[in-house]
């Protein structure tokens, strides 16, 4: 994990499925609402942190997944 977006992206992920397994449970109101509120502050960062994060990468979609690659997709297109 190279960079803070794909953290953040991990993170996100684990809060949102522990905030609903806290809801399925007998938890005081003032704790669920608490994280709800963090929660809708942290989903619009998290947006907005992978929209604007400054990746850069030289693979286009003619080189197609790097665990099954392919010589182009336009090769395949003329069988």
């Amino acid at each position: 994990m190279k960079n803070f977006a794909i953290k953040l992206v991990w993170f996100t992920s684990a809060y949102v499925f522990f905030f609903a397994v806290l809801n399925q449970t007998n938890v005081d109101l003032r704790i669920i609402m608490s994280l709800h509120i963090v929660g809708m502050f942290l989903i619009p960062y998290l947006t907005y942190t992978v929209l604007t994060d400054n990746y850069k990468t030289d693979k286009t979609f003619k080189d197609w997944y790097e665990d099954h690659p392919m010589n182009t997709l336009n090769e395949d297109e003329d069988h």
